[in-house]
């Protein structure tokens, strides 16, 4: 006769192997680098400020849990998300935790306390006036991310560049920054820094997989392509 009991608790044993994976704060943050593309050890070391020995363990038990998988392209091993499902839910997990946890629903509004984020945005109209110039779009993120998708007619100034790269903004233009969704601090950060340097700038919470889920259009290509589109 089966034991219901050893087998309801031997199948709940694996289940828990996911919350212990994500138990990590920097195993989340892999799995939000590697939502937006696939990328090396080295990339992701360097994204999350670890070194390479701690990126390649937190690497290591994700693909134990088949939440990541890795292709060996030249000498580099290049990581990826098994599957939509893994970032799903790591999305819910933050969408109970800032509902029902008090210290991160006050995180939050502290982050965003005096923030200019623009709520409820058109975000076709948006596409439209950053085609026309009359608004510039502003990816903050780093440039494989950006070449990964970006949003329509967008422009790639990586946070790390930004205040180098201040010259190439009209300070006459308005400009909307965004990074990888509504968690992220990026954009909130390059928002700062260009009002602080006179710039009219604001920020949304969409990244390129909020764009995606609601069926919007989203490109590929670094910027030099992406400017040769748009000359055509």
């Amino acid at each position: 006769m089966l034991n219901v009991a050893r087998m309801r608790d031997s199948l709940n044993l694996e289940f828990s192997r996911i919350g212990r994976v994500l138990s990590s704060p920097k195993r989340i943050e892999i799995i939000e680098l590697l939502r937006q593309c696939p990328k090396s050890v080295e990339t992701l070391a360097d994204n999350t400020g670890m070194s390479l020995a701690n990126t390649s363990q937190h690497l290591q038990v994700l693909r134990g849990a088949g939440m990541v998988e890795a292709q060996r392209q030249g000498t580099y091993m290049i990581y990826q998300l098994t599957s939509p499902l893994v970032h799903e839910l790591v999305s819910m997990v933050r969408q109970v935790a800032e509902t029902h946890l008090a210290d991160v629903d006050r995180a939050i509004a502290k982050i965003r306390e005096g923030a200019a984020e623009l709520e409820n945005v058109d975000r076709m109209k948006l596409v439209q006036l950053a085609k026309e110039g009359k608004v510039i779009v502003l990816d903050v993120r780093p440039s494989d991310e950006y070449e990964a998708g970006h949003l329509p007619y967008a422009v790639s100034i990586p946070l790390a560049k930004l205040e180098k790269e201040l010259s190439s903004l009209p300070h006459e233009q308005q400009i909307v920054a965004y990074c990888r969704g509504p968690y992220c601090l990026l954009a909130g950060e390059a928002v700062r820094i260009l009002r602080k340097k006179g710039f009219q700038a604001s920020n949304i919470r969409d990244g390129v997989g909020e764009w995606k889920a609601l069926g919007l259009p989203v490109e590929t290509g670094a910027p030099e392509e992406q400017d040769m589109k748009q000359t055509r």
